[in-house]
């Protein structure tokens, strides 16, 4: 992960939900790739190389959680687990054609895993297939007093709702921002999947950029306060990109965190407020398909921006809120990298893990759709 810790001694334990998966079966098979301290939406890591999109590996898998997208995507496992800041599961699940899972804030333990920003951070399972997904998140539910953030209260399976259908639910688009800021791939990806829902209505999520501004000045300062020292002992060994956004953290004055906390309550409240009328927000999770390796800027909305902080653009808001926000496939273009989609509910609401109208698409989830190889036909090592 960083040259700042490869002398650290290995942990002498498992995190929680690896003991848990464990308990259930689950066979550890090794360690992956992954951005820097999990501050990076690209999947490219300066120390260990990038993380490769098995779909065509000149392409990002996205981070931060990027050897969990790519390992899962290929084929090597069937599930995996990333960590969710700002959309390190879901823009990887996002970018690698996966089903990826943001749970509810709290919903599941983090203990024993690395920290970055502890109000933001959460745990969650990217697996190919919506039963495997459903598997994971199952196994690894339940209170752990260790975490102060985890919920106490029961487990709710999910696993006994697959293929239930989504009678009755009340599924929005997200416009406005999300419309706006989106290149054309990703708008067709949210529109085939609405199509396949029936999802006609459109709604504005109210002060999405102040929520994704609220998220950014939360996520620097917390996180540079975590690496404070780390940064004034060995800043040269830090990639460059994670150390200056770091060291900005550090320079934020105490009132724009405070002004965001505050922030935070006001968007979650007025979120809550759509679900009074909807019961689910369709909108893209990544405004683009999968940059190439090595790409820095890309166009959205007429403006060359950042490719490294902009694949988190639409999902950089919902942590402000804590909402439970699954990533769900919805096609595959040019060059074999993923379009996108996702959703968002009320928090602690139980996500159908076969939302469609249409069996035929139900039973398509369970069917292999993994990569055979590379351009060259050769799988990614």
């Amino acid at each position: 992960m960083s040259l700042i810790n490869r002398s650290t001694p290995p942990a002498t334990a498992d995190a929680v939900l690896v003991e848990r998966l464990e308990a259930e079966g689950a066979i550890l098979v090794g360690a992956l790739n992954m951005g820097e301290y999990a501050y990076d939406f690209t999947g490219e890591n300066l120390h260990d190389g990038p993380s490769r999109n098995p779909h065509d590996p000149e392409h990002m898998t996205g981070g931060s959680s990027g050897g969990s997208g790519g390992a899962v995507a290929s084929g090597m496992v069937p599930l995996a687990l990333g960590s969710d800041t700002n959309g390190s599961i879901r823009v990887p699940s996002a970018l690698c054609g996966l089903f990826g899972l943001k749970p509810t804030f709290g919903r599941l333990p983090r203990t024993g895993s690395f920290p970055f920003v502890s109000s933001l951070d959460h745990l969650g399972p990217m697996a190919r297939t919506t039963v495997d997904l459903a598997l994971a998140y199952d196994a690894m539910q339940g209170h752990d007093p260790a975490d102060p953030a985890c919920a106490d209260r029961e487990a709710e399976p999910v696993v006994p709702l697959i293929g239930a259908g989504i009678s009755g639910l009340r599924i929005a688009k997200a416009g406005g921002y999300f419309t706006e800021m989106a290149q054309p791939e990703a708008l067709e990806a949210v529109d085939r999947v609405a199509q396949a829902l029936g999802a006609a209505r459109e709604i504005e999520l109210p002060e999405a950029r102040r929520a994704r501004s609220a998220a950014y000045v939360i996520t620097t300062a917390e996180g540079a306060s975590l690496h404070i020292e780390r940064l004034r002992r060995q800043a040269s060994d830090f990639d460059p990109a994670v150390r200056d956004r770091l060291l900005a953290g550090a320079m934020v004055p105490a009132a724009w965190l405070i002004k965001a906390q505050k922030f935070r309550r006001v968007f979650r409240e007025a979120v809550l407020r759509l679900f009074d009328e909807v019961d689910a927000i369709l909108a893209p999770a990544t405004p683009c398909r999968a940059p190439r390796i090595g790409q820095t800027e890309m166009l959205l909305a007429g403006n060359q921006l950042p490719v490294r902080a902009n694949l988190g653009l639409f999902t950089s808001r919902s942590p402000s809120s804590g909402f439970p926000s699954p990533r769900c496939r919805s096609g595959r273009k040019a060059r074999g990298c993923r379009s996108v989609s996702r959703s968002s509910r009320r928090p602690g609401a139980r996500i159908s893990c076969c939302a469609s109208r249409r069996p035929s698409r139900c039973k398509a989830s369970a069917r292999r759709r993994w990569p055979k190889g590379g351009r060259d036909g050769k799988r990614c090592q």
